[in-house]
């Protein structure tokens, strides 16, 4: 039992039982100093500032709002910052899916960008039923998102169209990932990767988390844009679609790059002038990249390379 849940305990004994303060605290290995301790400290400021980035930003951790923070020059400490994030009730309540453990294959590790990118689409609707599909288009390695294109359907020309903007735009990707559509799978899709020396990666049938990086991205484009937003038309959708893919690129922390935006993330390997390999994140943030409530301890090796899939 924490400090927290004995001092509560000793506070409850206390209220409903004729016993002195000072046996409670010896049964239950309480210091009285801190029994009697009384906080100083004013949080207001700093609770009216989390609960109105929340708002903001509803589906944002405290790491990121944290994050957001310290951009309008408050500086806390991420630890201080997680007690009043508890307090206020702002904690996200994610469901944990049981996962069945399979043998598989090692993925080649990418180590640079325009290496691998990763392709699929999400689905949505508009205000008067009206289905549209979006493309995505995602970098696996900068995690930058290259194109998130809103249409009602996508032949694999209209692909490949996309595509070819990109790739005038950067370069040519060494391989693409995706799954196995027929937009994906088609004959001039193929013939189109082929004449680039593109090599294509198809995941398996019914093995999503084979791409797992633009699922993990969908995820986040779901949560806060396309469940967040109400699409009038099919217009609205693509301006607001478009918006929220500058804000993930230029403003979003990611916390598998060490809290760096994509673009600033994209930025910096420009700068070096080759393609270095990712820095330890947690050495990138100034903070640890996880917050056990009963201890304080760091991922494990193999925590920490599950969740750099993020």
């Amino acid at each position: 039992m924490e400090l927290v849940e004995r001092r509560t305990e000793v506070r409850w004994l206390w209220t409903h039982f004729l016993v002195s303060q000072r046996r409670i605290c010896e049964l239950l290995n309480v210091a009285e100093s801190s029994q009697r301790y009384v906080r100083r400290r004013n949080d207001e400021e700093l609770r009216a500032k989390l609960v109105e980035a929340a708002r903001e930003k509803p589906k944002w951790g405290y790491r990121r709002l944290q994050l957001k923070l310290q951009d309008q020059g408050m500086r806390v400490n991420h630890k201080r910052v997680y007690r009043v994030y508890r307090e206020a009730g702002l904690l996200i309540r994610r469901r944990r899916r049981k996962r069945l453990l399979r043998a598989g294959f090692v993925r080649p590790r990418v180590t640079g960008a325009n290496q691998e990118w990763a392709l699929d689409f999400v689905h949505d609707a508009a205000e008067s039923g009206r289905k549209f599909r979006v493309l995505s288009v995602i970098d696996v390695y900068t995690r930058e998102c290259l194109a998130l294109e809103v249409d009602t359907s996508f032949a694999s020309r209209r692909v490949t169209r996309e595509l070819d903007g990109i790739i005038a735009k950067r370069t040519r990707p060494l391989a693409l990932r995706c799954d196995n559509g027929p937009e994906f799978t088609s004959r001039h899709f193929l013939a189109w990767a082929l004449g680039r020396k593109i090599e294509l990666v198809h995941i398996e049938p019914g093995r999503p988390v084979q791409n797992a990086h633009v699922e993990s991205f969908h995820g986040k484009l779901r949560d806060e844009c396309l469940n967040a937003s109400w699409f009038g038309s099919l217009f609205e959708a693509r301006v607001k679609i478009a918006a929220w893919k500058e804000e993930y690129n230029e403003e979003r922390p990611h916390s598998s790059l060490g809290y760096r935006t994509p673009a600033a993330f994209a930025a910096s390997l420009e700068r070096c002038g080759k393609d270095a390999a990712l820095e330890n994140p947690a050495e990138t943030a100034g903070f640890s990249l996880s917050h056990n409530a009963s201890n304080s301890k760091a991922f494990s090796e193999e925590e920490f390379t599950r969740s750099n899939v993020v």
